[in-house]
């Protein structure tokens, strides 16, 4: 298979670098000590690189995510004296991952890498590298899911309220933020948003989530207000000469990053005298929670946010029970004595 240029893994043989550090990586992940890792190791993760890009359709941030994990398990190896995936058996694998259990990485974070692990594995059978799947007998970390952290309605009508001035930038960020919370989209899918997938008109957006699975979502009338005020008298103070379609555009023309968005999401969270630290996924979970306690079908969210399994739209009962639970103390009148 045809190697792609640029690619997160295109150290050649020889070539010493830090498994840890690349695109993808967790924050909190241990600095490792630099270590020349054999083609013979970096050549078949490139590989599974194309396949799940090309024959998947994974994001470049999922496949960032997904190197930097093998890479960093490739460095584990080395260290180890292996020079081919051929050799790797079940012990070094989950010698990698128990020498990173002391690191305080998040347990998500060990699932991650041992999710892309057992990927990678089933890969090199198909590609007759090795005959059998070394990760079978491995077994990953006890993952336990959160509770997302939401905010009141209260709180979220004063962050939307947050940009309130009439130039182009507070247009822009009204009307983002807008959308943000009436559609539940992710942080890329807001990025990553073009005229063409704005139907106002009818009042919805066609968005390409995760695996690139359209699904359509509704913009809700105070979200297709701001909107209309920034497409007809924001966005044409960005527009450069090659700026593209993206809804959202920066100074410069561009389409906003996702790391603009974060930025504005924190600023617009302290103008409103929201004191807990704000981040753009919490709006996407308030949209949900705020959906469920108003009586919405679960289905119906679940098909909104995009997410495959109702089981994962099933983490919004649990807030929405947590609240009830709260409620029911604040007020009933057994509770008053």
């Amino acid at each position: 298979m045809k190697r792609r240029r640029g690619s997160a893994t295109k150290a050649g043989a020889g070539q010493a670098i830090s498994p840890d550090r690349g695109e993808g990586a967790d924050r909190n992940e241990p600095e490792a000590a630099v270590v020349e890792i054999p083609e013979s190791l970096l050549g078949p993760i490139t590989d599974f690189g194309n396949v799940i890009t090309l024959e998947r359709g994974r994001s470049d941030h999922t496949l960032a995510a997904y190197e930097s994990d093998l890479r960093q398990c490739a460095a584990h190896l080395t260290r180890a004296g292996v020079r081919d995936w051929a050799q790797v058996n079940a012990m070094q694998a989950t010698d990698w991952l128990y020498s990173l259990s002391g690191d305080d990485l998040a347990v998500a974070s060990l699932a991650r890498k041992l999710s892309a692990l057992r990927m990678f594995a089933r890969h090199l059978v198909r590609e007759a590298v090795r005959p059998d799947d070394f990760t079978n007998l491995m077994q990953g970390p006890k993952l336990v899911r959160r509770v997302p952290g939401t905010l009141s309605e209260a709180e979220v009508g004063r962050l939307l309220a947050a940009p309130a001035g009439g130039d182009a930038f507070e247009l822009r960020d009204r009307a983002m933020l807008e959308l943000f919370y009436a559609s539940g989209l992710r942080v890329s899918e807001l990025a990553g948003l073009t005229l063409q997938q704005v139907d106002l008109e009818n009042g919805f957006l066609r968005v390409f989530g995760k695996g690139s699975k359209e699904r359509v979502v509704p913009v809700g009338t105070k979200a297709a207000e701001a909107l209309r005020v920034y497409l007809e008298a924001g966005r044409g103070s960005f527009v450069k000469a090659k700026t593209g379609s993206a809804l959202f555009l920066s100074e410069r023309g561009g389409a906003l990053s996702r790391k603009t968005l974060w930025y504005l999401v924190q600023k617009y969270a302290a103008a409103a005298g929201i004191a807990r630290g704000v981040k753009p996924h919490q709006l996407r979970h308030s949209f949900a929670t705020h959906l469920l306690g108003g009586g919405a079908d679960l289905r119906a969210i679940q098909e909104m946010l995009g997410h495959a399994n109702l089981a994962t739209t099933q983490i919004y009962t649990t807030v929405d029970d947590r609240r009830l639970v709260e409620q029911h103390g604040k007020f009933h009148p057994r509770n008053q004595e």
